[in-house]
């Protein structure tokens, strides 16, 4: 979708320079103006969404605090096997 705002962006810059009309290129210019901000805010959006992390790759609360238990465990010198997970 952005890249369609770029191709009207650029259909508008050709009608603004080929105009003869002074009105008809002051819109056409504002016109690429508004859709190339457009494009550009739409990249960053893909990207900001391509980026997001996976709720289902986030630790829950048990998890984490079972984690920090056996990390505190390992450190006190009680370096237990870890423990099978219940949740296969």
């Amino acid at each position: 979708m952005p890249w369609l705002l770029l191709l009207f962006a650029i259909g508008a810059l050709v009608v603004a320079f080929s105009t003869k009309s002074v009105a008809v290129a002051v819109i056409a210019l504002l016109l690429s103006l508004v859709l190339v901000v457009l494009w550009v805010l739409g990249l960053m959006a893909q990207r900001v969404g391509n980026q997001s992390r996976s709720e289902a790759l986030m630790v829950d609360p048990a998890e984490l605090r079972r984690l920090r238990e056996q990390a505190e465990a390992r450190r006190n010198g009680g370096a237990a096997p870890p423990e099978p997970r219940a949740d296969a």
